[in-house]
């Protein structure tokens, strides 16, 4: 599914122009953006919960051991 995210402050000049526009296409789905803010509160973070996360390493561990030689081509 692809959406066609149009901004609130357009909506009324592009949506109904937008949605005759890919009308035919199932795949596409033209919305409204209506947020007001932002969901994410950036350098909200308590100390108490940076104590709390884990920063893991998530790439695979290597195999112990060397590989064997092979012959140059």
């Amino acid at each position: 599914m692809i959406y066609c995210v149009i901004p609130e402050a357009l909506a009324d000049e592009l949506f109904e122009k937008m949605s005759a526009y890919y009308a035919d296409d199932p795949n596409v789905e033209v919305i409204i953006d209506r947020r007001k803010a932002e969901r994410r509160r950036a350098g909200t973070v308590t100390e108490e919960r940076a104590h709390q996360r884990v920063v893991r390493d998530r790439r695979r561990a290597r195999v112990p051991g060397d590989l064997p030689e092979t012959p140059a081509a």
